[in-house]
């Protein structure tokens, strides 16, 4: 089989065995995987004297179960997430507790955003909004537009801002919602909807390291609001910024608890449903629920496909600056 990693700062195929199924994994044969463009643009930077795989997000049919693998059968649909299990690659065995049911109405292609999907809805739990709370989402990536998704769908006041005025149009597109697209803009929309209070939280979706965006963000909370960092971005925050709203910084971690954690994903031991409630797999099926009953669309993010053969030629255009595509969704058919 091949798997796509990325060596000395080049896109390359890796040719091995198809992996043997064992006890707790599912052997899946590969039909989509989505394209994260920041975090695998980076590893692509980073790869000097060193092979990586890329890809964590995909979806594809079960050719094999291992052992203690119930209720998942042969033959079945699911969604998979998280490195190393999970990669641009043709067949992948990934653990029970990364894999999720994809229901009947939800398309493989549509499916393969699960991994995204979970981040997305895991950054949104760390800012512990309440109903009707308002919150700034910036960056109109593919991540920023989930987030902002289902902000929107759980009846946040949601304040998008993304310069790139076709990211911010796909975005309008989508939900209605107005998105901001300059620092000017987004103060106007602030001031007026939160009577000049600021926002409950800031999620900060965008890229690049070091970013003015971070202390900016500490002008858009309110007295005490919260901002989390979900993008590359650098927390570099002024102090007296900080201590003058009392101001909470908080990291999200991708797809929720499990994620890094060798019991919950390398042995594939879940974490009991009363003490755990929303586990990276629990964050996954939640996410293919919303896609199931329509509450939010991914469809504006499958017009850039390309076939598994081509994969060299989507880095090749992600890579381009000021590129206005989001990502790329790999089709192994």
């Amino acid at each position: 089989m091949k798997s796509v990693a990325a060596k000395e700062g080049k896109i390359t195929m890796i040719e091995s065995e198809i992996p043997k199924v064992q006890d707790h994994y599912l052997l899946v044969k590969t039909s989509h995987s989505v394209i994260s463009t920041g975090t695998e643009l980076s590893v692509i930077r980073s790869s000097q004297n060193r092979t990586a795989y890329l890809g964590y997000s995909a979806a594809g049919t079960i050719v094999e179960c291992g052992g203690d693998t119930e209720p998942f059968t042969k033959g079945q649909l699911i969604a998979c997430y998280g490195v190393p299990y999970v990669r641009h690659s043709e067949y992948l065995l990934v653990p029970k507790t990364l894999c999720s049911p994809v229901p009947d109405n939800v398309q493989s292609k549509e499916a393969a955003f699960a991994g995204v999907g979970a981040i997305a809805i895991h950054a949104l739990r760390m800012a512990n909004l309440q109903f009707g709370e308002s919150v700034v989402i910036a960056g109109l990536g593919v991540l920023g537009q989930i987030i902002a998704q289902i902000s929107h769908a759980s009846a946040y006041d949601v304040i998008p801002y993304e310069v790139n005025e076709r990211r911010a149009l796909m975005f309008e597109s989508c939900t209605g919602v107005e998105a901001a697209t300059s620092n000017e803009h987004l103060n106007r929309r602030i001031e007026e909807k939160t009577n000049g209070l600021g926002v409950d939280a800031v999620l900060l979706c965008a890229g690049g390291g070091h970013s003015p965006l971070t202390n900016e963000s500490l002008e858009w909370v309110r007295d005490k609001g919260k901002i989390v960092i979900v993008g590359d971005v650098e927390p570099h925050f002024k102090r007296s910024l900080m201590f003058g709203k009392e101001a909470q910084i908080l990291i999200s971690r991708a797809g929720g608890p499990g994620r890094y954690d060798p019991v919950y994903e390398r042995a594939a031991v879940d974490y009991p449903y009363a003490y755990v409630r929303w586990t990276e797999g629990r964050n996954m099926g939640e996410f293919l629920r919303l896609l199931s009953e329509k509450r939010i669309q991914v469809n504006a993010y499958l017009q850039e496909s390309v076939l598994f053969d081509n994969i060299s030629e989507a880095y090749e255009e992600l890579q381009q600056e000021n590129t206005s595509v989001l990502t790329k969704v790999i089709n192994y058919n």
